[in-house]
């Protein structure tokens, strides 16, 4: 067989195999290990690092995109002196990653504009490094999405994509109140992941209020129960990045 034939015929197989940076990278790799005298084992050995490294990072950025983050920030853009009410051996903590482990929940409360979103994505973001699959919505996205399946009657569909999901992160609880019906579906949601998937659910609203959002207080009662069973809480009592931010543009003019 041609040199050339050879060539042909490892590309297809590598990418059969479903090998690209093996593709991308056995020539440059060949030329450095026979530079180096390395054994063939030794450049195997090469490659297949590189290969998993690759599959690695590329399975990553797919769970960030699976995500949907609306926008994606990490810790280290969080400012904890603007916000010194915030935990923060706590959040650092939790960035670990071992809450996800035992199935416990975590709850950010706290005046709006004060980064519990900020937080949230960057819990979010540090789980899907560690290999988690997380979801990203808005509470009231959920029980849009909620609402539209059960009218289509795909409502067991979407319980079984969020089952699937190692942590599931609800924004904005509290800024819109639901109707009954959406309050009973976002109860199911609460009460299916139950030890089994892990909630972050941010808030503006104390749990004494929790009733004006979702109506029942019997509702209410049990969705606290069950998302506080086990759970990390964090509060934001700060004064909003926002407002800050726009007194000092203020002040410079």
């Amino acid at each position: 067989m041609s040199q050339d034939a050879s060539t042909l015929l490892l590309a297809h197989h590598l990418k059969a195999l479903k090998l690209p940076t093996f593709l991308r990278d056995y020539v440059s790799v060949a030329a450095t290990c026979s530079q180096e005298r390395s054994s063939y084992p030794q450049y195997l050995l090469h490659l297949a690092e590189r290969e998993l490294i690759d599959r690695e990072r590329r399975a990553t950025e797919r769970r960030i995109r699976e995500a949907a983050f609306p926008v994606l920030k990490t810790i280290e853009t969080f400012d904890f002196g603007a916000q010194p009410s915030i935990n923060e051996p706590l959040v650092r903590e939790l960035l670990r990653g071992e809450y996800m482990a035992k199935r416990e929940n975590v709850l950010l409360v706290g005046n709006p504009g004060t980064g519990k979103t900020h937080l949230a994505t960057a819990l979010g973001f540090a789980a899907c490094t560690q290999g988690k699959r997380v979801r990203f919505l808005t509470t009231t996205g959920l029980v849009t999405q909620l609402l539209e399946a059960r009218d289509t009657r795909t409502l067991q569909r979407l319980h079984k994509q969020l089952e699937r999901l190692d942590l599931l992160l609800l924004d904005e609880l509290g800024y819109v109140p639901f109707s009954k019906p959406g309050a009973e579906l976002l109860f199911e949601v609460v009460s299916r992941a139950y030890e089994r998937t892990s909630l972050l659910v941010t808030t503006n609203l104390p749990f004494a209020q929790w009733t004006e959002v979702l109506g029942s207080e019997r509702l209410t009662g049990a969705l606290l129960d069950r998302l506080t069973h086990r759970v990390h809480i964090l509060e934001a009592n700060g004064q909003s990045y926002r407002l800050q931010d726009a007194k000092s543009r203020l002040k410079r003019k």
